[in-house]
């Protein structure tokens, strides 16, 4: 029999074996970076774990990944604003992932079929009253109520959702979208008592026996200006006009309807009572660069035939007409009055200029700070007054469902914690998933897929969807454009390139590990790693 060839006959452990991993100065090491993705998401959701999921056509896993998170994933797929997408590294590429895509796609397939949380393993004994039931009380309730807790939503208005359903159009967000993902809550065990609006949050705790209570009050109040007027001048603020959307009788606006302000909700305003037939016109002190709502929003209402007045303000509303002052910006980019004035025909003006939120119900409430009309809150969410908690717009911080959705759940941990005596840590965050510790030629060009738009003649008549959804080839697709910034795919890449054989494969699922015994230190792994999921760090003396 031949005899084997001599470098096979070698050994570890024996003076005969080579171990090349003496000369090293510096070893490789597997880790995971956190993802801009994650990082960049209010509501705090592990956006690469559930494209993992999806990219592989496991759809109900890679949902369940995400409602870890976040409850409302149909909800989210069609308001988020995404900014997940705006930090997305394949934006450097070519596009980013349309992660916002592929939610709402998960979401409507949940819808379809049904699929439901999982039941809360043990009751905690714990009862706990939640304020609201907009995208933040909701998602305190759902979090909690999978904690084990007792969880009550009181809510003043006679529907769920809160401005999800009184500020949102339907255009942008179907009832019925709403209403299932409302009611998969409600099944997890939440009891939502409507048209019950508390009165004073002390009282409220005492009389029905409630350990904590967290404060999700919406910001339903309008914001009003001087603006001189007649007495027969219409005016109207935007929150009754959208509120009043989801009842039997719709709001008597007129043929010409002037809508002040330049913030995203003017432009939903503006954009519904286009749909009711009228001509609306915006009026906005600044430029469009300037204006708070989004570019593609504005750039929406402007295909629908809203007209867009920049840089003016209204000086006097009378019957039939306003009087607009034209503005100029100066060095600072503020506007200011030019002393020339036009008059516009106006059956009625709608007042965009921001909401207020009701705090009546914390009256007589020790140890709180109200600042500005928001409560202030500490870092675990808990106001002055111990076991109280406040999230969404109640607190101040920008509002959308996407960070009150992430307020509910901060929230929920922390009310949780302090139930039972103790302080909830996060975990900690690994260091971050830049571009440049990629390396993107491994990746094919794949352009993003477009979400189809409603035709232009319906969209001005109706109030059907705006935006559609992706089928389960597209949503599929767009799942595996995820580069995995950060994290192992198991891609074999470090396997295949290493010079000693020092990569050892753990099977599907279990990725990687080094042979420090024969790893020389060259770093040809951690150069060639896709993902960035190799680290050289310098070996210890």
């Amino acid at each position: 029999m031949p005899n084997k060839p001599f470098a096979i006959t070698l050994k570890p452990g024996t003076s005969l074996a080579n171990l090349t991993g003496t000369w090293r100065t510096a070893r490789p090491v597997y880790l995971d970076r956190l993802p801009p993705c994650n990082n960049a998401c209010p509501a705090g959701e592990n956006i690469q774990g559930w494209l993992f999921h999806a990219e592989s056509g496991d759809y109900e896993q890679a949902w369940r990944v995400l409602t870890e998170s976040n409850p409302l994933p149909a909800v989210m797929g069609r308001v988020c604003y995404h900014p997940c997408e705006g930090a997305c590294n394949r934006g450097q590429l070519d596009s980013a992932v349309g992660i916002n895509s592929v939610e709402r796609f998960l979401g409507d397939e949940a819808i379809k079929q049904d699929w439901k949380f999982d039941a809360p393993d043990a009751a905690s004994g714990k009862k706990v009253l939640v304020v609201g039931a907009g995208p933040s009380g909701l998602s305190a309730a759902y979090h909690l109520a999978r904690m084990g807790h007792q969880v009550e939503i009181h809510e003043a208005g006679p529907l769920a959702g809160g401005m999800m359903r009184f500020g949102i159009p339907k255009y942008r967000l179907p009832r019925v979208v709403l209403d299932a993902e409302v009611q998969r809550i409600v099944d997890l065990g939440v009891t939502l008592k409507l048209n019950t609006k508390v009165e004073n949050i002390e009282q409220s705790m005492k009389q029905h026996g409630f350990d904590a209570a967290f404060l999700a009050v919406g910001a339903h109040i309008g914001k009003r200006a001087f603006i001189p007027s007649g007495d027969a001048a219409h005016i109207i603020d935007a929150v009754s006009v959208l509120r009043s959307m989801e009842g039997e009788d719709k709001p008597m606006l007129g043929r010409k309807v002037i809508v002040y302000g330049g913030g995203n909700t003017a432009i939903d305003v503006a954009r519904t009572v286009k749909r009711m037939g009228a001509e609306p016109i915006v009026v906005y002190r600044r430029t469009r660069d300037k204006a708070p709502a989004h570019d593609f929003e504005i750039e929406e209402a402007l295909q629908e035939g809203v007209m867009i007045k920049w840089l003016s303000t209204i000086k006097q509303a009378d019957a039939g007409k306003i009087t607009v002052e034209k503005m100029q910006l100066d060095d600072k980019g503020y506007p200011q009055p030019t002393g020339e004035f036009e008059t516009l025909e106006a059956d009625s003006v709608v007042l965009a200029l921001g909401q207020d939120v009701d705090l009546s119900l914390l009256e007589g409430v020790s140890g709180l700070e109200i600042v500005d009309g928001t409560v202030q809150v500490s870092s675990n969410m808990m106001t002055g007054h111990p076991g109280i908690f406040a999230g969404g717009d109640m607190v101040p911080s920008e509002r959308t469902v996407t960070v009150a959705v992430g307020h509910g759940k901060k929230a929920a941990h922390n009310i949780n914690a302090w139930l039972n005596d103790a302080t909830y840590e996060p975990a900690p965050k690994h260091e971050l998933a830049g571009f440049d510790k990629l390396n993107p030629w491994y990746y094919s060009d794949a352009d993003k897929t477009v979400r189809p738009m409603l035709d232009i003649i319906r969209r001005q008549t109706s109030f059907d969807e705006v935006q559609g959804g992706l089928d389960e080839s597209n949503a599929l697709f767009e799942a595996r454009r995820c580069l995995s910034c950060g994290n192992c795919f198991e891609c074999d890449n470090c396997y295949g390139v290493c010079p000693d054989n020092a990569v050892i494969k753990l099977g599907p699922g279990k990725r990687f590990e080094f042979n420090y015994d024969y790893c020389k230190g060259c770093g040809m792994c951690a150069t060639e790693c896709p993902c960035g999921a190799i680290k050289m760090v310098a070996e210890e003396t």
